[in-house]
């Protein structure tokens, strides 16, 4: 199994009146405290028009992790396709994988939120065209010479020559809930990013009908399954929940009134006690323990994404638990 950090929102909570500069910087800091505990890739996360400031700039901020790192990979979990130019997606990315030297792995997804669509002018019955037609040019793109592509939504010539060209093209991945979403991961991507609302069994079914599809369809190649959950380490169970709690419970919060439109004062207590069985929190061992229930339904062929990352975790405790990941958990895995 790899092991990566994320998703890094830069998002702050009522209370925090931190300046943006500030929370992007501590951002940075975590990144390189992921690279030096050993662990193989930080992500970012992004929405738009929140009331939070939830991180909106993508490219930039993995361009800006790509100048703070060495060897890590850096990824995006998920940038929103439908809400891109695809060409200068496809110009941005390649700019981060060149900056890297080769380091991106590009996440990508449809998009769910009513407001984002709206706010961007992007009809949300568009958002799978959108995105099959931005991966089909995302690849040509990345090939040396013409395009050679006629895209759907961008009228770009055919002859155009996208730059830069990258020595090797980002993998791209794709963040996705529902079959036909999943099945278009095994058909379009090199991966598929499965997030902290899927259960293991949800992600081991999906994952066998990836296997499936691709196997029946004669897809080669590499496939990598993603699998991101909210975790955090201390010296006991107690400490490391109180830490993360409220963070968690915050971003749980919010999802929620974005996708409904109306504010969430507070989760139900049977929705809370679920969100703490499902996070791995505790001791390195236990930390250990919860992880390995994954690696027996998946495999070892999955990356596991750490998600300790919440608003209003201190950012010295969140490095503090970065670096015991990296040392005292993924060692004994």
């Amino acid at each position: 199994m790899d092991f990566g950090i994320g998703l890094l929102t830069a998002q702050r909570r009522p209370d925090d009146d931190r300046p943006a500069s500030e929370i992007y910087g501590d951002l940075l800091e975590v990144g390189k405290a992921a690279e030096r505990a050993g662990l193989d890739s930080v992500w970012t996360s992004e929405h738009h028009f929140t009331d939070d400031e939830y991180l909106s700039g993508t490219t930039p901020t993995l361009g800006a992790l790509a100048g703070a790192t060495d060897e890590i990979t850096l990824a995006s979990g998920v940038a929103l396709t439908p809400f891109y130019d695809p060409v200068r997606l496809a110009e941005d990315a390649a700019t981060v994988q060149a900056l890297s030297e080769g380091r991106l792995t590009l996440g990508l997804s449809v998009g769910y939120l009513d407001f984002e669509f709206e706010n961007f002018g992007v009809p949300k019955d568009e958002r799978t065209d959108r995105t099959e037609d931005a991966i089909r040019l995302l690849r040509n793109a990345w090939e040396p010479g013409p395009l050679e592509y006629d895209s759907e939504f961008h009228p770009v010539s055919s002859d155009a020559e996208v730059t830069p060209t990258p020595d090797e093209p980002p993998e791209v991945v794709l963040g996705a809930i529902a079959k036909p979403a999943v099945r278009r991961a095994a058909r379009m991507g090199d991966g598929w990013c499965a997030n902290e609302m899927l259960s293991i069994e949800d992600i081991e079914h999906r994952k066998n009908d990836i296997e499936r599809v691709r196997d029946e369809e004669g897809i080669e190649g590499e496939f990598t399954t993603y699998a991101i959950q909210y975790a955090f380490v201390g010296d006991s169970y107690e400490e490391a929940w109180e830490t993360l709690r409220e963070g968690y419970f915050y971003q749980q919060r919010k999802y929620q009134e974005w996708g409904g439109e109306e504010e969430v004062d507070e989760l139900p207590e049977e929705q809370k006690e679920e969100l703490e069985e499902r996070a791995l929190v505790g001791t390195p061992e236990d930390v250990v323990e919860g992880v390995e229930e994954y690696r027996e339904a998946l495999g070892d062929d999955v990356h596991f994404v750490f998600r300790p990352y919440a608003p209003g975790i201190d950012t010295e405790d969140l490095i503090e638990c970065v670096e015991r990941l990296g040392e005292e958990v993924v060692p004994r895995l």
